[in-house]
């Protein structure tokens, strides 16, 4: 079941993801990088629909073989029964095993669609898009590998399961933020601190380093550098005030 509920979430769609980032970094007892965010390149394909943010649901397929769907011709009506099974706001996370390889992709103006009805917000796959035009019309966001002309053989091979995205393990339920940049992981544990956190990082650069840096025209270049590392020492006292670590820069 989620963790936070609809207004959090609407609350950290308002920051981009490597705000929700640094507030995360502040608050995990986990190897910030190593374990949060994507390893490979990703592209968006609607930039301009902003972030996204849901719980991760999953499903793994492999285009290029149609022996799957001659052994499980119900796993489309059983996959679609798991997805409506789950809370909502969700991101589709999809392991295509064809990768690198690009054979037929999983979405398109209909799969959108369907997945809109049943409370995905967007997906997030390794694999490929296509109907862009029609899949921002639906209110669907997409983080893909590239376009694809084709479906060639799709059909889930199995669904509610770990997988790799882009070089990065995600298990259903983990929370997802993602945006042009690429996307974060965000475990059960640290969910909870994750709004204030990001919100207090956010507010002490705007508070300290960057009024500084915005107001260096037409001073000495002395006056700069005290300024900016009186900035600087300022924002580090305050993060560690805040979480009992020292801020890095």
């Amino acid at each position: 079941m989620p963790i936070l509920n609809h207004s959090d979430l609407l609350q950290l769609k308002r920051w981009n993801t490597p705000t929700i980032y640094n507030g995360w970094e502040q608050i995990t007892k986990r190897d910030s990088g190593a374990e949060a965010f994507n390893i490979e390149e990703t592209r968006d394909f609607m930039p301009q629909m902003g972030p996204m943010v849901g719980y991760a649901v999953t499903v793994v397929i492999e285009p290029s073989n149609k022996a799957h769907r001659e052994a499980n011709p119900n796993a489309g009506n059983d996959y679609r029964r798991y997805i409506a099974s789950i809370p909502g706001p969700k991101i589709v996370l999809v392991q295509d095993l064809d990768k690198p390889r690009v054979i037929g992709s999983f979405w398109g103006e209909v799969n959108s669609n369907i997945h809109r009805a049943l409370g995905c917000v967007g997906t997030i796959t390794d694999g490929a898009i296509r109907d862009v035009d029609e899949m921002t019309n639906a209110g669907f966001k997409a983080i893909a590998r590239r376009f694809c002309v084709g479906h060639a053989h799709v059909h889930p091979v199995r669904w509610n399961c770990e997988v790799e995205v882009f070089g990065r393990t995600i298990r259903p339920g983990d929370l997802i933020h993602a945006d042009k940049h690429g996307f974060i992981v965000i475990p059960p544990e640290d969910q909870p601190a994750l709004l204030d956190a990001s919100r207090f990082m956010d507010s002490n650069e705007c508070e300290t380093v960057i009024p500084a840096a915005r107001s260096a025209a037409g001073l000495p270049t002395d006056q700069v550098i005290a300024n900016l590392e009186a900035s600087i020492t300022q924002f580090s006292a305050n993060v560690k005030a805040k979480f009992r670590r020292e801020g890095e820069w």
